[in-house]
């Protein structure tokens, strides 16, 4: 969910309307313009011409500083492709580990405090220098700490190929940490220039970042395992949906990933193209300032929530979401169908304001500016039947970074959370919702203290529960978007592509 720069919208190339009336400039000009198309396409070694593929997305990252840059925009772009850790999310899942830079998962002690990874060898990082088990050491003991993902680990090196990973108490999250920023294997464990550039162990490695445009990856000749079989691959940032689909239909992207459900309709029968609802743990999010008055009183906050209609909300995005009713959604551990808690009753509602005492409640929305807005539109207006007037407030993605998610200055905000695993999140007051629960933080913490999966999800069911009847926020809808693909594209993921877009198995004709 990061933004960088102001973002230009699609401009169509315009002719030139300045005549040439010297003949000899135009021969010269015929002359270089075809000795250019011929270096251009002259074909690479094996004889094929060089294979690039141009992938739109909404989000453009505010730096490349993979550990460091808020939300999903980065490793949208960088994980998979460029970083790898240890382990990784096994394509086509949302939350499914499987070993990266390690051979196989780790050996996992009884206690469930130490994790034995075993190092693939022959891996080098973009940079030429060969993956050593003192990387892996650097980076993780930078990266395992509790300030950046709540809990402390020791990183040991056992050997030239091993590391241990030594916890103080057992935690179920510590591979799914490995598996994202937190897990990715630096050079010397460091950062330092980062922010603009990247060197990883992936299948491509970064070329270019032309700031509010693009980002370039080059499939790297050195690469480990199964080579990418693109040779280029460009990041294409349109947070405008309308400048999106004029750059599927010129031919300037292959892809578009989360097209605006509205825009469907302009590629309904077109047989250049197909269009592919990707399963996300994407998680559309009104949520709620416990920390303010009123909204620090439940019953303001169930009203709200049994104002709004999740049926009618999911009927307007034209098939790309699924009703919910709670921030788990059905890929992930814990999941339980919760739409019935705070569902719509208009009537309760009003009822619960009564007893509140709040009549004539004002408020106001702050939402990222790129969104479509048909589903807050809805909202408002079934927030009025109420008597509840909702002001939506659009700004730019950092100022939403800024304000909201870091200062916590709102009433209501609505935002995408694309994060897979992510009820943390409530049960850590300091965390932009103000939600505070002791109840729900013991559940958690009892849920990632288990070493057994099936008592790990009944516990976060349980904090599930207790999330949705006091109802920090409304989850308005699993977001389910839809990926527009060249019919010239094959092996394009169709699962999480909002957080991860890996096109190491992508080709083009």
């Amino acid at each position: 969910m990061s933004e960088s720069n102001p973002q230009p919208t699609y401009t169509k190339r315009k002719r030139s309307k300045t005549p040439i009336v010297i003949g000899v400039i135009i021969i010269v000009g015929l002359i270089a313009a075809v000795a250019a198309y011929f270096a251009l396409t002259r074909p690479t070694e094996g004889g094929d011409a060089k294979k690039e593929i141009a992938v739109g997305l909404v989000l453009e990252p505010t730096s490349l500083d993979i550990r460091n840059d808020a939300g999903v925009a980065t490793g949208q772009v960088l994980i998979d492709n460029v970083y790898q850790g240890l382990v990784g999310i096994e394509p086509g899942s949302i939350a499914d580990i499987v070993p990266v830079l390690a051979t196989k998962m780790p050996e996992v002690s009884a206690d469930g405090l130490e994790y034995t990874f075993t190092l693939r060898s022959g891996v080098t990082f973009h940079s030429g220098a060969e993956l050593t088990a003192d990387d892996v050491v650097a980076s993780l003991s930078g990266a395992l700490t509790a300030d950046a993902v709540g809990f402390d680990a020791k990183v040991e090196q056992i050997d030239a190929d091993t590391v241990k990973v030594v916890l103080g108490e057992p935690n179920s999250r510590l591979l799914w940490e490995l598996a994202g920023s937190a897990g990715v294997i630096l050079e010397g464990g460091s950062t330092d220039g980062l922010q603009n550039s990247a060197n990883g162990t992936g299948p491509f490695e970064f070329t270019r970042w032309k700031q509010g445009d693009s980002i370039t990856l080059d499939r790297f000749a050195d690469y480990w395992g199964e080579p990418a079989i693109v040779d280029r691959a460009t990041f294409r940032f349109f947070p405008e949906g309308r400048a999106a689909v004029n750059a599927l239909k010129d031919g300037d992207i292959d892809v578009h990933t989360a097209l605006l459900s509205p825009l469907r309709a302009e590629f309904e029968g077109n047989a250049n193209f197909e269009m592919v609802r990707a399963d996300s743990a994407d998680v559309f999010t009104l949520a709620y300032n416990s920390a303010r008055a009123p909204f620090d009183d439940p019953r303001v906050r169930k009203a709200l929530s049994m104002a709004i209609n999740g049926e009618a909300l999911v009927a307007s995005q034209n098939g790309d979401a699924v009703q919910l009713g709670s921030p788990i959604t059905e890929g992930e551990p814990g999941y339980v169908d919760l739409t019935d808690v705070n569902a719509y009753d208009p009537e309760a509602a009003r009822a619960l304001l009564a007893e509140a005492g709040q009549s004539n409640l004002s408020l106001t929305i702050t939402s990222p500016n790129f969104y479509d807005t048909a589903a807050l539109d809805m909202v408002t207006s079934q927030l009025a039947e109420i008597g509840v007037s909702a002001k939506v407030k659009p700004v730019e993605f950092p100022t939403w970074l800024n304000d909201v998610y870091s200062n916590h200055d709102f009433d209501l905000s609505y935002v995408d959370h694309a994060e897979a695993r992510d009820l943390g999140n409530y049960a850590n007051p300091g965390y932009y919702f103000g939600y505070d629960n002791p109840e729900v933080q013991r559940l958690y913490a009892e849920s990632i203290a288990s070493t057994d999966a099936g008592a790990e999800a009944k516990l976060l069911e349980d904090a599930a529960r207790i999330i949705a009847e006091d109802a920090p926020a409304k989850w308005l809808f699993n977001y389910t978007p839809t990926n527009v693909i060249s019919t010239k594209v094959s092996g394009f993921p169709s699962v999480n592509t909002n957080a991860r877009v890996s096109l190491a198995g992508v080709s083009i004709d």
